[in-house]
């Protein structure tokens, strides 16, 4: 069975919230998978991290859709709010409790995500940013995937891409992501509100995480732990869009290119498996050089121009620096249209 990938379809705020199915078909196979009665306990507690500041619509939108998930199995919330005055009307009762509480760590996503994980008690946890909306299939697809791979520590899900009221879905042609994956690229479509683990591998000495909360501008923390978490086991992919994603200027992010800049300097330091392979660098350095001219640091951008044509001279990224320092485009013009096709640079 394939998801519906158009946008009238996708909406997890929309609707009443689905009660417990009896059973679920595989996505693939067609056939009936884990968890085939209501409240059976071969579906694991998970607890849903939502990280927030200061974006009350979104947030509610994000955390409707993750009530309202068809996951037979217990299922808690906590929202966390990062450099804001928690909002305790959002707190709930009942079969799917909402707790709201106060990032207690470092400023940022990282800080709140690791929060979240540590107040929690649940089996697995999940993590939704505040402007994501999840598809009801989300939970009960990623558990089932991670429980048949009682190996695997780590699952996530494509997406769907959401810019000027345009989806986008965006895949990744495989069902487990290696280290070698994702040195080559980031793999964006493995976004954090995808993210499922097992709460003890995020807690562990030695494990998959903490988060890290020294990642510049809490950015690229999630690519560093999908790396962290790729060397222990191959990461457990539901190729499937069960995420939608706002892009946008509802990012804090957007355009801040010296946090954008030092944040990939702190991935190439932390992890050798991008530079040792010549097409991931190239992606990376290519990035470094289209933000420093975006920033006006000309010098800068060539240097990672030479950098990227160096490493993978194919490297598109290379091209749109060039431009960028020639005055024929603008590197936000060339964004805004990559966002337009659901991708991005």
């Amino acid at each position: 069975m394939k998801l519906k990938t158009n946008s009238g379809r996708f909406d997890g705020s929309r609707g009443a919230r689905p009660a417990a199915a009896t059973a679920h078909p595989s996505a693939t196979t067609g056939t009936a998978v884990l968890g085939e009665t209501p409240g059976s306990r071969d579906w694991p507690a998970v607890g849903v991290v939502i990280p927030t500041r200061n974006r009350p619509e979104l947030l509610r939108k994000a955390l409707d859709a993750v009530r309202a998930q068809d996951y037979p199995g217990p299922l808690r919330v906590l929202v966390v709010f990062d450099q804001a005055e928690p909002d305790p009307s959002l707190a709930a009762d009942g079969g799917r409790p909402v707790l709201v509480v106060a990032n207690a760590r470092q400023a940022g996503l990282a800080g709140a995500r690791n929060t979240g994980i540590t107040a929690l008690d649940t089996e697995l946890v999940a993590f939704c940013d505040d402007d994501d909306v999840w598809h009801p299939a989300k939970l009960r697809r990623q558990v089932d995937a991670l429980v048949r791979t009682p190996a695997a520590q780590f699952s996530t899900c494509a997406i769907e891409v959401e810019f000027e009221g345009a989806a986008h879905p965006r895949l990744a042609g495989t069902d487990l992501v290696t280290v070698d994956h994702l040195a080559r690229s980031r793999m964006s479509m493995l976004h954090s509100s995808g993210f499922l683990a097992r709460r003890e591998a995020l807690l562990a000495d030695g494990a998959i995480g903490p988060v890290s909360e020294d990642a510049p501008g809490s950015q690229n923390e999630d690519w560093d732990l999908l790396l962290r978490a790729a060397r222990r086991h191959p990461i457990v992919h539901v190729d499937e869009p069960l995420v939608r994603v706002l892009w946008g200027r509802s990012s804090f992010y957007a355009y801040e290119y010296a946090t954008k800049i030092s944040s990939l300097r702190w991935m190439m330091a932390r992890h050798p498996e991008i530079s040792g392979c010549r097409p991931g660098a190239a992606r990376v350095y290519g990035q470094l050089a289209c933000w420093s001219a975006a920033a006006g640091d000309r010098r800068q951008a060539w240097r990672w121009t030479r950098e990227t044509v160096r490493n993978n001279w194919r490297e598109p990224r290379a091209a749109i620096a060039l431009a960028a320092l020639t005055g024929a485009v603008k590197v936000e013009t060339v964004l805004t249209a990559l966002h337009r096709r659901g991708h991005g640079i």
